[in-house]
């Protein structure tokens, strides 16, 4: 069984990050959201990995390597623009060759893997099976319309008025006979080749396809309340680990990760956070679901709930939270601006000002 693994997207929802850095790349608890999805891959058995990649292809590369950091071994399969999932599917046709595979998209995150889904597909092989959970507002994503029995019976891609709150998560199984479905698809309005389109007329043709609704963590990484939102669930795993220095005048609270070469100076820091090699924090407070990268600089400050991504410096800017900071960042106080009250007043005036 193969992988394919999507990595392309130009990530419009987390922009300006994604302007010079790929989506994919963001990293959660100080490691790449795409680094937990070839996790995934490889302790569910899987070590062919088939790799999409489109404009980030050279980020990408040289994060990822040839995979044998994971476990696996990866191909880089190009994709000159985004023109849809079942695109991906299309242009990785020899890769594929006759295999079963899963295809995982590079920003999704799913907590506890898919080992679980993958011996299962494996020991009943149905032509395609996918993965739902429960949304609030469906209307963002592909979603499932189940019978009475809890069979598939039709999937729509973003739909204005949806039959269901099932949406797909971006994990599907397939088997070879998803690629006469993409070959016979047309363009949608989007002018993309759909997934859902491709899995719809496996559904059309009798094909046996399935769906488990994961009752776990689901989370499509692509703005960024959904990245704060998985950065907290991921830290409240991590254990205590102290590797870094902490003087006599500091004070670490819970589940907090000092990475070695880090340095807390004069400070408080509340778990779970992860503080990377090589940053230092002085005079500052760092609070729970924080996690700030290697070699960052945090200097009487109060940060809580957000991500820093590398060599960024927040220094004196009393506190931020909720909030995700970009690689060399500089963030330091407004320059002051003296304030004054211009008056004309009548004779006999009374005036109060709060100063």
């Amino acid at each position: 069984m193969k992988a394919l693994v999507l990595s392309g997207g130009s990530g419009t929802r987390l922009r300006p990050i994604t302007h010079t850095s790929a989506k994919q790349l963001v990293p959660v608890a100080n490691k790449p959201v795409l680094f937990y999805g070839l996790d995934s891959l490889a302790d569910a058995g899987i070590t062919e990995v088939g790799m999409i990649v489109g404009e980030t292809a050279a980020e990408i590369e040289e994060a990822v390597g040839d995979g044998s950091k994971f476990g696996l071994h990866v191909t880089y399969i190009p994709q000159e623009r985004p023109l849809g999932l079942a695109h991906a599917v299309l242009i990785a046709r020899d890769f594929l060759g006759d295999d079963d595979f899963v295809m995982y998209l590079g920003d999704n995150f799913v907590v506890g893997g898919i080992r679980t889904l993958v011996e299962e597909f494996r020991a009943t092989r149905p032509d395609a099976q996918i993965l739902l959970t429960r949304v609030p507002d469906p209307r963002a994503f592909g979603v499932a319309e189940l019978d009475a029995d809890g069979q598939v019976i039709g999937l729509e891609e973003k739909p204005e008025h949806p039959k269901s709150d099932l949406a797909l998560v971006g994990v599907y199984l397939f088997t070879p006979a998803i690629h006469r479905a993409v070959r016979a698809i047309r363009p949608s309005w989007r002018g993309e080749l759909e997934i859902t389109h491709a899995i719809q007329h496996l559904i059309d043709g009798r094909a046996d396809v399935r769906s488990t609704v994961i009752r776990g963590y689901w989370k499509d990484t692509g703005n960024v309340g959904d990245m704060l939102e998985v950065n907290r669930t991921v830290l409240e795993g991590v254990q205590r680990r102290l590797d870094g220095d902490v003087d006599e005048a500091s004070e670490t609270v819970g589940r907090v990760v000092i990475e070695e070469g880090a340095r807390i100076v004069a400070s408080r820091i509340v778990g779970p956070a992860v503080i990377g090699a090589g940053t230092v924090v002085t005079g500052s407070y760092v609070g729970p679901y924080t996690s700030i990268a290697e070699n960052c600089r945090i200097t009487d400050s109060e940060l809580e709930f957000s991500i820093v991504l590398r060599d960024s410096s927040i220094a004196g800017v009393g506190r931020i939270e909720s909030s995700l900071i970009g690689r060399h960042v500089e963030v330091t106080p407004a320059p002051g601006v003296p304030s004054a009250h211009r008056l004309v007043l009548g004779d006999h005036s009374k005036v109060q000002i709060r100063s």
